[in-house]
């Protein structure tokens, strides 16, 4: 396995000492009460929004009432409208918010030529599953609906996230063909959990990875669930009993990543059932690495992917 940046194992060290295991609901309450300011500070670390890229904060329905979205669409001279990717926010189903999406959501707008919706989706352990992912699916059908309300073809459609965001995107996939729609055209998964059960053998292998812990893994699995069963497809969309005719996908992957597994495992099972994808494992990288796109020296060349990636599956059909 290639070296962890020194830079990356500091990092690492500051983040364990807030680490999800072992904290209170009231801590973690608090935790996602507080809010991620745009400073020099927090932008050196999470990295600022693209230039050119304006934003607006709106609503889109969730599954039991409306949801906080934040759209971002990208200087275009051209005519006509843009491809739409949706985003779902990682942070283990319990943390993150649409402003630590800020510099992904904005660069990927920027990279792919597309306008993208981020939904803040509810979050355990207040709220267990499935109501994160009954969240993106209704923000997801509302969001098509609405399209031209962003200037975007709804016929042109992607969905996207990292971590927890991946697992979400990746169910909002089977969802939309479970249920009739909306038709998906691209699913970019950006180190996705896909077997809640803990099986991947990548979790023990880096047990004790900078960023993410096994425990970590365990203990935002078990907010999230509830006890629920983590073999349901819509909480792991790994055991899904058919992948067919799921959309084409990217699925991007850190080397010392607990879940690594699950996003290779998840990326078999679709070229298993005939579905495209491409992967890429990342070398050298922590679980998270787009989210410190100043500190982690792979973020341009995964940004870079995901930017050509999207843009080539949601390009126009041709005359």
């Amino acid at each position: 396995m290639a070296k962890i940046d020194l830079r990356v194992r500091i990092l690492g060290r500051v983040l364990r000492r807030n680490s999800i295991v072992g904290q209170s609901t009231e801590q973690i309450l608090r935790n996602q009460r507080a809010k991620v300011s745009h400073n020099p500070v927090t932008d050196l670390l999470l990295g600022a929004v693209a230039p050119g890229v304006t934003l607006t904060d709106s609503y889109a329905a969730g599954e039991a009432g409306r949801l906080r979205i934040r759209s971002y669409r990208p200087a275009a001279p051209g005519r006509g409208p843009l491809p739409l990717i949706v985003n779902f926010h990682g942070g283990g189903w319990v943390v993150g918010s649409l402003d630590t999406a800020d510099w992904l959501c904005s660069n990927v707008a920027a990279a792919a030529g597309a306008v993208v919706v981020s939904v803040d989706y509810r979050l355990a352990p207040t709220h267990r599953f499935p109501a994160a992912a009954e969240d993106c699916y209704a923000a997801l059908v509302d969001l098509a609906a609405r399209a031209g309300e962003f200037g975007a073809d709804p016929a042109r459609l992607a969905v996207m996230g990292d971590s927890a965001g991946g697992n979400l995107a990746a169910v909002t996939t089977l969802m939309a063909r479970d249920r009739s729609g909306p038709a998906i055209a691209f699913q970019a998964l950006i180190y996705p959990a896909t077997d809640l059960t803990g099986s991947s053998p990548s979790v023990d292998e880096n047990a004790d990875a900078p960023i993410l812990t096994k425990g970590d893994v365990i203990a935002y699995r078990d907010h999230y669930l509830g006890g629920a069963d983590p073999e349901q497809p819509y909480a792991s969309p790994l055991f899904a009993a058919d992948h067919r005719g799921l959309p084409r996908a990217l699925i991007q992957v850190a080397e010392h990543d607990p879940i690594r597994d699950d996003g290779l495992r998840y990326a078999r099972a679709l070229e298993t059932a005939g579905v495209p994808v491409r992967t890429t494992t990342y070398a050298g990288m922590p679980h998270g690495f787009l989210a410190f796109p100043k500190l982690c020296r792979s973020a341009p060349q995964a940004l870079a992917e995901l930017g050509a990636e999207l843009r080539s599956a949601l390009a126009p059909a041709p005359d």
